[in-house]
C-alpha cells in the first residue's frame, strides 16, 4: 500500500501505470461506442426492410427480421462491453483519486507531525504557566513604578516650619517699611490660649486710664 506514497521511480510508475490504463480502456470505449452506433444503424436498416416486405415478399422480410435479431444480439453484447468498461474506468479514476487523497493526506499528517514536535499538553501548559508569570511580573512592575515617588522624600513638619518663618519675615519687613503690623498677621501670630501671657494686668491698666479720662471729664464741666 505504501508503495503509492513512495517517491522516485516507482511511485512515478505506478502513477503511469493509471494513467495508461485509463486511456487504454477509454480507446477501447470509444470504439465499441462507435459499432453500438453502426449496429443500430444496421437494426433500423433490416426493420425497414422487413416492413417494406412483409406483404409482397415474406421470403425477403424474413431474412431481414433474422439479420435483425443477429444484430440486436450483437448489440446486446456491445452494450454489456461497454457498460463494463465505464465500470472499470470509474473505479480506477475513483482508486487513482484515493491514492492522492491519501498522498495528500499522508502528506498533511506529516506536517502536523513536524509543527507539533516537540509539543505536550504538559509543555503547553508550562509555557502558559511561565506566560502568567511574567505577565504577574509586569503588573507588579508598573504598581511599583506608579506607586513610588522619584526624587528626595521630605517630613511635612520640616515644611510647615519653614513656611512659617518666610511669613514671619514677611511680617518683620513690613513692620520696618511701615511700622504698622497687619491685622491678619497679627491675629494669625497671636499665641494660642494655651500659650498666651496673663492679660490681668493689662486690663487693669486700661481700666485706670479709662477712671483718669473720666475724672478730666468732669473737671473740665466743673470750670465752665
Amino acid at each position: 500500500m505504501w508503495g503509492w506514497f513512495g517517491g522516485g521511480a516507482a511511485a512515478q510508475k505506478k502513477k503511469d501505470s493509471a494513467k495508461n490504463a485509463i486511456l487504454g480502456l477509454r480507446s477501447q470505449l470509444d470504439m465499441l461506442q462507435k459499432r453500438q452506433a453502426h449496429v443500430e444503424n444496421q437494426i433500423k436498416e433490416q426493420d425497414g426492410i422487413a416492413r417494406k416486405n412483409v406483404n409482397t415478399n415474406k421470403t425477403v422480410a424474413k431474412a431481414a427480421l433474422r439479420r435483425k435479431k443477429i444484430q440486436e444480439g450483437t448489440l446486446d453484447k456491445t452494450l454489456s462491453q461497454i457498460s463494463t468498461l465505464e465500470q472499470q474506468i470509474n473505479a480506477i479514476e475513483s482508486a487513482n483519486i484515493n491514492r492522492e487523497t491519501l498522498a495528500v493526506l499522508e502528506k498533511s499528517s506529516d506536517a502536523m507531525k513536524n509543527i507539533h514536535q516537540g509539543l505536550t499538553p504538559d509543555k503547553v501548559e508550562e509555557i502558559m504557566e511561565k506566560i502568567h508569570e511574567q505577565n504577574q511580573l509586569s503588573d507588579e512592575i508598573v504598581t511599583a513604578i506608579t506607586q513610588n515617588t522619584i526624587g528626595e522624600q521630605f517630613d511635612d513638619s520640616e515644611l510647615e516650619a519653614e513656611l512659617d518663618n518666610m511669613q514671619q519675615e514677611q511680617v518683620d519687613e513690613q513692620i520696618l517699611k511701615t511700622g504698622n503690623v497687619p491685622v491678619a498677621d497679627v491675629v494669625h501670630k497671636m499665641p494660642s490660649p494655651a500659650h498666651a501671657e496673663p492679660i490681668s494686668s493689662k486690663k487693669v491698666a486700661i481700666e485706670e486710664d479709662d477712671e483718669e479720662a473720666e475724672l478730666r471729664k468732669l473737671q473740665a464741666e466743673m470750670a465752665m
